[in-house]
């Protein structure tokens, strides 16, 4: 459902403005249409999962990291590889293991002894975009290790601190933790990711298209780049000027804020949540519905927007008690609870 909203008078003149220019409508217009050929080149190998394609391509408009929750065999590397495939962009795999170092990763120093000197091999991520592969079959130390880059989008070898390239782009995938040989990820790092997508099974119609396109010694998966960086950056600045009214900004503050207070909206979840989500999930809600608006050909945030990206934002990041895990509560039917209860303006 898309409800305009007006302006409010205390907006800057120079901020984002609820009446496109003439440029912005075209530039939104041009946009949409090469994501959908992203789409399209996505859709020679991908089968469904309209969700997990945009999250993807949000986080592609946000500079924002993505991880991808499912259970084995679902396609949650072959979307990423879709997408990588699909630009002019410098990509990277990297099979996470628990026997996986942080210089595997970040690269490390090598002494020459003929020379008496040492050489930086620089790891696989300096890349555009870097698929962390079963993200949660690596210890904590590996995990640690991606935090300066993740955030800061550097690394640090030896005394040197070296730039990765832009756009940079983490996207992760992890089967449950309660699998075989795999970790629970650190809080800490999981809150470094924008959006986390939870990939479901497909329907049985898409199961059937994808035994017909499939179920072959060797498929066809050749795609074609469509998009480069260049225009990836410039879309980041797009997004930016997607329009914000200052009443679906406060609905973003006070969801955000109620995953704090849980019992005060939903009486019968008191003691259910240990923590709540911090500012980063606001930053990154308003950056999302910002991001979804643009793939919808809009120049503003609806509350629609907000209430469809809340739950890629927020299961990550409200850490639930003994009690909730007790009473099969999760994270996903708090926010599903809370969206329920708060006014929508």
């Amino acid at each position: 459902m898309s409800v305009a909203v007006s302006p409010p008078s205390t907006r800057s003149p120079r901020g984002p403005s609820a009446t496109p220019s003439e440029s912005l409508s075209r530039a939104i217009n041009a946009a949409v249409a090469d994501l959908n050929g992203v789409r399209e080149e996505i859709a020679k190998v991908l089968v469904g999962q309209p969700q997990l394609v945009d999250a993807l391509l949000i986080g592609l408009l946000t500079n924002g990291h993505v991880l991808l929750e499912g259970v084995p065999g679902l396609a949650k590397t072959t979307a990423v590889k879709a997408l990588a495939a699909s630009m002019h962009a410098k990509f990277h795999r990297v099979q996470f293991t628990p026997d996986l170092l942080p210089a595997d990763l970040i690269g490390n120093l090598i002494y020459n002894p003929q020379r008496g000197e040492y050489s930086t091999k620089l790891g696989p991520l300096f890349a555009n975009i870097v698929l962390a592969d079963e993200i949660n079959r690596a210890p904590a130390k590996v995990q640690s290790a991606l935090l300066e880059a993740m955030q800061e989008h550097q690394v640090t070898i030896g005394e040197t601190t070296y730039r990765l390239p832009e756009p940079f782009l983490v996207l992760a995938t992890e089967n449950p933790v309660d699998q075989e040989g795999t970790y629970p990820l650190p809080e800490a790092q999981v809150d470094r990711f924008m959006l986390k997508v939870v990939v479901d099974y497909p329907s049985a119609e898409e199961e059937k298209v994808i035994l017909r396109r499939m179920a072959r010694s060797h498929p066809k998966t050749e795609l074609e780049s469509v998009i480069d960086s260049e225009q990836v950056l410039r879309w980041r600045d797009l997004v930016d000027e997607v329009y914000l009214d200052e009443k679906v900004e406060d609905y973003i503050v006070r969801l955000v804020v109620a995953t704090r207070s849980v019992a005060q909206h939903v009486p019968e979840l008191d003691g259910m949540v240990r923590f709540g989500a911090s500012p980063r999930a606001t930053i990154n809600l308003a950056l999302a519905a910002k991001a979804h608006a643009l793939l919808q050909g809009r120049h503003f945030v609806t509350p629609q927007d907000v209430k469809t990206m809340a739950r890629p934002v927020l299961r990550h990041r409200i850490i639930t008690t003994f009690e909730a895990e007790a009473e099969e509560v999760s994270a996903e039917s708090i926010v599903e609870s809370l969206l329920a209860k708060l006014p929508v303006p």
